[in-house]
């Protein structure tokens, strides 16, 4: 069993691989979006993934991937999910890519590195704001480098109650698909800042029972419920062939690779029961700093049209 524990997070500065500077990123990433829409035959112009994957029982060792801006709120109560309610028959890695600018996500990750959390392993990689920013490239360093079987790239608002990831487990059980996902996920309303924000310190928080959810149907591998073979991820990374989505960015960008991602392994995923995955629906985006007024106020239309009532 691993014993939870981790390094100091002022650990020493990661400097990934990126791609160099280039002005036809912009046009590149213009054009995956579209051929990912279907809109534009440019698969063969990158190399075929490799699927093969060997199947593994037992106790399995799963690696969950989160990126922290601005969002230290959110991560304190995926972080406290863990602490609450231990996965007993799995060992999981909790990895963490954040910055120390970002001083408040510093300040939980030193607090929770105290906490000795049986089957669990804190991992916590700081790295320059500009790499943070592009998720991509921490999620092709972590593919690359994860020892797991499995490899969860998630976000921050996504909670593992008791139960999930040992029903994880269990579902993985001698599966070689290349890519699975949740059927359904635990979701709160569309909530404001206030009513998931913590106090001034950061503390380690389970909400579970705090907020009301319902469950919902998932239809793909979407952004923070991607779940990769072990195999798959360190043959392939996380989009590593397109440049435009391993360049640092000056602020948070939009993760258009999480459907590149899908498009290159060439399937929508597998779904398969989890059960007690939840995520916070949050109105503010954090990460986006004086921007997340306008995202803000669309994520309120869309909210009204989606829900009328």
């Amino acid at each position: 069993m691993v014993i939870g524990g981790a390094d100091d997070p002022m650990e020493p500065l990661l400097q990934l691989d990126v791609a160099p500077p280039s002005p036809l990123h912009a046009v590149q990433g213009w054009l995956v979006r579209q051929a990912v829409k279907g809109w534009l035959p440019l698969r063969g112009f990158w190399p075929a993934a490799a699927l093969e994957a060997t199947p593994r029982a037992g106790r399995l060792s799963i690696e969950l991937v989160s990126h922290c801006w601005g969002y230290s709120h959110l991560l304190e109560c995926q972080l406290g999910s863990l602490v609450a309610a231990p996965p007993a028959s799995v060992d999981v890695t909790m990895t963490v890519y954040h910055s120390a600018e970002d001083r408040r996500t510093v300040d939980l990750l030193a607090l929770t590195a105290e906490q000795r959390v049986p089957g669990v392993r804190w991992n916590w990689r700081n790295v320059p704001p500009e790499q943070l920013f592009r998720r991509s490239i921490g999620r092709n360093h972590a593919a690359l480098a994860t020892e797991a079987d499995w490899i969860w790239f998630t976000d921050c608002d996504v909670l593992f109650t008791r139960g999930c990831l040992d029903g994880l487990g269990d579902a993985l059980q001698g599966r070689t698909d290349p890519l699975v996902y949740p059927s359904s996920e635990l979701l709160t309303a569309l909530l404001p800042e206030e009513a998931v924000r913590g106090g001034e310190a950061p503390s380690l928080r389970d909400v579970a029972d705090e907020l009301d959810f319902v469950e919902v149907p998932v239809t793909r591998a979407k952004g923070p419920l991607q779940i990769t073979h072990g195999d798959v991820a360190r043959t392939n990374g996380y989009c590593r062939e397109i440049a435009a989505f391993q360049r640092p960015e000056e602020s948070f960008a939009k993760c258009h690779e999480d459907t590149a991602f899908r498009w290159l392994l060439g399937t929508p995923g597998t779904p398969i029961e989890v059960p007690g995955l939840a995520r916070i629906r949050h109105l503010a985006k954090g990460r986006y700093g004086d921007a997340g007024a306008l995202r803000r106020a669309v994520r309120r239309l869309q909210e009204r049209l989606r829900h009328p009532a």
